[in-house]
């Protein structure tokens, strides 16, 4: 099935520090569920997105090299911290925070994945334009493997790790940082409370 890719234009998305983003997905990236703060953002029904590879939103001024990145590490079953420019139905971009919580039956296997977003601050954007813009470039003409030889020898040289650096970037822990967090605490706690529900009414 063709999903919709709009052109991109050079404006912002606005964003609400007091919201975030949601969406979950099953292992191989499809959509499976979103909230409507996702849907007010991106421009996107819900219908129009389900089902759909959750790349629907990514910005073409974002280099391969750091999908591939989160995804290993996500398929680990790690949580991965990134900064990420996304695009919307109507060709406008948001930087958003990113972090995930994965998702596992009860035998351990992963089976799907939730993803967290927030505004990234001016400082977290402004510290990776420049690094994402050079491994876009190396990638259009030397392709994604030489893109992750050079994230790996920048992230070396500075001993870093990629996670760190975006620890780094996202620092001081603010009080909006906190405020995310405990949005994510009970967007979780509702959340199961839902499906706690659910399952019991099914039962009776």
């Amino acid at each position: 099935m063709r999903y919709f890719r709009p052109l991109p234009i050079n404006k912002a998305t606005p964003l609400d520090s007091k919201k975030i983003l949601v969406s979950k997905t099953d292992r191989y990236g499809k959509i499976q569920y979103v909230n409507e703060y996702f849907c007010e953002v991106s421009g996107y029904e819900e219908g129009e997105v389900m089902g759909a590879p959750h790349n629907i939103v990514r910005h073409p001024d974002m280099p391969q090299a750091v999908f591939y990145l989160m995804w290993q590490t996500i398929k680990r079953g790690d949580n991965i911290t990134a900064i990420v420019k996304n695009l919307s139905k109507s060709g406008e971009y948001y930087w958003v925070t990113t972090d995930f919580e994965i998702i596992q039956d009860n035998s351990g296997e992963i089976i799907g994945y939730i993803a967290y977003r927030r505004p990234a601050s001016k400082m977290a954007i402004s510290g990776v334009e420049e690094l994402y813009e050079k491994l876009l470039k190396i990638e259009k003409k030397n392709g994604m493997e030489q893109s992750l030889l050079y994230l790996q020898g920048f992230l070396e040289v500075r001993h870093l790790t990629y996670y760190e650096l975006m620890e780094e970037l996202i620092k001081p822990k603010s009080i909006m940082e906190k405020l995310f967090l405990v949005m994510k605490r009970t967007f979780k706690y509702t959340n199961n409370l839902h499906s706690s529900s659910d399952n019991g009414e099914k039962a009776s």
